[in-house]
């Protein structure tokens, strides 16, 4: 019998597997690796402990960190610490959805293929575009695929990505473009955005589409119809990563003039979950239908004529598509895009708009409060959402008392963008109470 409980394996189906494989060790599933790169030592590990005695390790260890519930977040930059009803988890914590996957037999997955379908339904709506498919890993890579979609229409290898796009994404950009041999050309900012002659500047015949973040990465709007206008000139594609809770508000960037809209769903009911998993959402016109990654599930009749649902486009490569194919994405977010589901049918249209009103209100209070303490000051005079910039003098020190007050404050901007010495992206959601914002800043003038 094998040594540990939760190892399968008996000694006898061990003997039986390297008999079969003409071996007398396991070793020797090794044999092509060269001694000189083998670690021919054990690992540096401490010793094996107790069950319990592990537990209590463990616990120990995970009370080092401080989750966003134990302190005043302030933190966003792409994740975002929004209100989850309980609703959310009790529906997609049901066996029926949580258990469910891709679903390559589609005429017995009637009820996960109507959630997408709804899904799909709600975020286009949301986006003002015409279609979406059935989500995707998570935001930044959403958009790099956009950037391929891009390029296969317009059968051009250049993408022009303005610097007010998250870092990461655009690092994701870069990281798909090299393995593409696509071109990317990012435009500097002005005071918190890229100006349209700034972008005009960039573009020409080579250029299949423009990638903007709204509201951008430091929370500032945009002129997106203006910029669409000109990306359509040179005959390229206009492609908007956006917050979801904003669109409560903001105009939809399909009115906008985006011909691909992308955006990052945690906030629409997902966990920030230490980073993942997350959902990406893509939203395009319908000529882009059969260029977009991943699946689309539609809407159909039986010989009986009862509803239905179906997997109507599967433009991946595993599939009828192969080297045609716009991406190699192997799987959607499924159980991710049902929270989302969930969130924006729980809240509806006047739910998403209290929710967007509560977020923006609530961060420009917090943001004239701080502007108004001696030595704070706005680098930036744009309009914005919920996420704002402001310089603080000695930032590194304020963020390491504020964050000892109980206080996570802001992303530190200088690890992105040099220039932006001391200067703070903060961000203001729903979940923050005034009494928390007036303590804060209450904490942030006493340590001035």
């Amino acid at each position: 019998m094998s040594t540990f409980s939760y190892i399968p394996h008996t000694s006898e189906d061990r003997r039986k597997m390297l008999e079969f494989l003409h071996i007398s060790d396991t070793d020797e599933l090794f044999s092509d690796i060269p001694d000189a790169v083998r670690m021919n030592r054990p690992l540096q590990l401490p010793p094996a402990m107790a069950e319990l005695t592990l537990e209590r390790h463990m616990l120990r260890l995970a009370g080092r960190n401080m989750h966003a519930g134990q302190v005043v977040n302030f933190l966003g930059a792409g994740s975002y610490q929004h209100y989850r009803p309980s609703v959310i988890d009790a529906i997609v914590g049901r066996s029926e959805f949580y258990t469910s996957y891709t679903p390559y037999q589609p005429e017995i997955s009637q009820g996960m293929l109507q959630a997408i379908f709804e899904y799909q339904t709600m975020v286009s709506e949301l986006t003002g575009m015409d279609l979406a498919n059935a989500s995707m890993y998570d935001g930044p890579t959403a958009l790099a695929e956009a950037g391929l979609v891009c390029c296969a229409h317009t059968r051009r290898n250049k993408l022009v990505v303005l610097s007010t796009v998250h870092p990461e994404y655009r690092a994701v950009i870069e990281t798909y473009a090299k393995g593409q041999s696509l071109e990317v050309v990012e435009v500097p900012f002005d005071r918190g955005v890229v100006t349209v002659d700034g972008l005009a500047q960039i573009l020409d015949s080579t250029t299949a589409g423009v990638l903007v973040q709204y509201p951008n990465f430091f929370g500032n709007m945009e002129d997106l119809r203006s910029m669409a206008d000109l990306a359509h000139a040179a005959g390229a594609l206009f492609v908007v990563s956006a917050y979801p809770i904003a669109l409560g508000l903001l105009e939809s960037p399909g009115v906008l003039g985006a011909d691909i809209v992308v955006a990052e769903g945690q906030s629409l009911g997902n966990s920030l979950s230490y980073g993942g998993p997350y959902l990406g959402m893509m939203a395009a016109r319908q000529d882009l239908m059969r260029k977009l990654p991943g699946r689309i599930v539609g809407q159909t009749t039986d010989a009986k004529g009862r509803r239905g649902f179906v997997l109507t486009l599967q433009a991946r490569e595993q599939h009828i598509r192969r080297e045609k194919a716009s991406s190699n994405i192997c799987s959607n977010q499924a159980l991710n895009a049902l929270a989302a589901t969930v969130f924006l049918s729980y809240l509806g249209p006047k739910g998403m708009r209290e929710l967007a009103l509560q977020n923006y209100h609530k961060a420009h209070y917090f943001q004239s409060k701080l502007t108004a303490l001696p030595g704070v000051e706005a680098p930036f005079a744009q309009p914005f959402f919920n996420e704002f910039v402001v310089r603080v003098p000695h930032l590194e020190r304020i963020q390491e008392e504020m964050l000892n007050r109980g206080y996570f404050f802001g992303l530190n901007l200088e690890t992105y963008y040099p220039e932006l010495k001391d200067c703070v992206l903060l961000t203001v959601t729903e979940v923050r109470t005034k009494e928390e914002l007036d303590e804060a800043a209450a904490e942030l003038e006493g340590l001035l």
